[in-house]
């Protein structure tokens, strides 16, 4: 079977059973149960829908298993015939497993890990491999999480703030092992976008690809960081911008403004500036105001403190940091930027070295540390 086949098919196929009244570790024991037999039987017989089929076996493994409660077993005698083999479900479950995985009483990083078992359909080894942990460690964490949701009643939407986030957090994650989690997390935003219309699913989806767009640019030979003002455009994959402005214009259109329409918007016009010097700074101001007004997020403040020393000097973004607190992420490493900006190197120099240990990942740190190195080898220059 192939691989891409059995990721896409693997959360269909959950989500039936799980409808049906499986508990939901009881479903994805019976699907990969399934997905034994069709390894074994496929080759030499392959069905005419790969999908009726593994609904069809995974439904039978499961009420052999007897996993089930008695109050489960009698859902099971209530539920819908079972389907003839090579007949697929005509309902689309996938959408609620989406919401299952990202449950509210799930721990962030148990969530991820749900999603990317049931709804990514990669093995335990891979998300292992790309959260660098132990096996072992990540399969006790998906089991507590299938053991957590197991109860959870299946018939009601969602928290679909949840579930975008933990989709960005997968896309954060990046590139680790042989699994590129930003790749991953593309795929299942787009798997969610053509499954939900909604606006801020669209703005998400168009944020990541954004970003991803620059990717190339972003470590230079060495596997050195590149701030974006420093990095080589013509890097940049440019089928992947036109089509994440394509699907913000389309969301921005709906005119229900989210915070992922508004990170969006940010990153579309970085995308749109032929060099860091045509950048719209203002506008990007003006794109942070409204991501403030939407989540009062002190990272969004912070960041609109930089955009602020960009579109009308250093000195009005240093104003508006002095209002943020210090213990912020990357609070410092933005202090030591605009105090660079403004000529005052001696201060900008302590300033990123005392942020290096704060760093948020190794390739960050060591760009301020660079920082540092360059400007106390530079020749002093008084503030401007």
């Amino acid at each position: 079977m192939e691989e891409r086949l059995i990721r896409t098919l693997t959360p269909q196929v959950i989500a039936v059973l799980v409808r049906r009244g499986a508990g939901f570790a009881a479903a994805e024991d019976a699907v990969q149960e399934a997905l034994l037999e069709a390894l074994r039987t496929w080759s030499s017989d392959p069905p005419r829908d790969p999908l009726g089929w593994l609904v069809t076996v995974a439904w039978r493994k499961f009420l052999d298993a007897g996993r089930a409660e008695a109050s489960r077993r009698r859902r099971e005698l209530k539920a819908d015939a079972e389907p003839a083999p090579g007949t697929a479900p005509e309902t689309d479950d996938t959408l609620q497993l989406y919401f299952l995985c990202a449950h509210p009483s799930l721990t962030p990083s148990s969530a991820v890990a749900l999603t990317l078992r049931a709804v990514g359909g990669l093995t335990t080894r891979q998300i292992a491999a790309a959260y660098l942990v132990g096996e072992a460690t990540m399969a006790q964490r998906i089991s507590r999480a299938k053991r957590t949701v197991s109860g959870v009643r299946f018939d009601s939407p969602g928290d679909l703030s949840t579930v975008l986030r933990v989709l960005y957090l997968v896309f954060n994650e990046g590139y680790t092992g042989d699994v590129d989690l930003a790749a991953e997390a593309i795929r299942l935003t787009r798997q969610l976008a053509s499954r939900l219309q909604h606006e801020e699913v669209q703005g998400l989806l168009a944020l990541m690809l954004l970003h991803h767009a620059r990717r190339p640019a972003r470590t230079n030979g060495a596997g050195q960081l590149v701030p974006l003002a420093e990095q080589d455009r013509s890097l940049w994959d440019t089928a992947l911008i036109s089509e994440g402005m394509m699907i913000l214009q389309r969301a921005l259109a709906r005119q229900r403004l989210g915070e992922y329409q508004a990170q969006a918007a940010v990153a579309a016009l970085h995308a749109d500036a032929a060099s860091a010097g045509e950048t719209d700074w203002p506008q990007i101001v003006g794109w942070y105001d409204e991501l403030v007004a939407l989540t009062d997020s002190p990272v969004a403040k912070l960041n609109r403190a930089v955009a602020l020393g960009e579109a009308d000097g250093p000195r009005a973004g240093l104003d508006a940091l002095a209002t943020l607190d210090p213990a912020l992420p990357r609070h410092t490493a933005a202090l030591a930027y605009l105090h660079e900006r403004s000529g005052d190197t001696e201060e900008a120099a302590q300033l990123y070295a005392k942020a290096a240990p704060l760093a948020l990942s190794l390739p960050e740190r060591e760009h301020l540390i660079r920082s540092a190195s360059r400007l106390n080898a530079a020749p002093r220059k008084s503030p401007g």
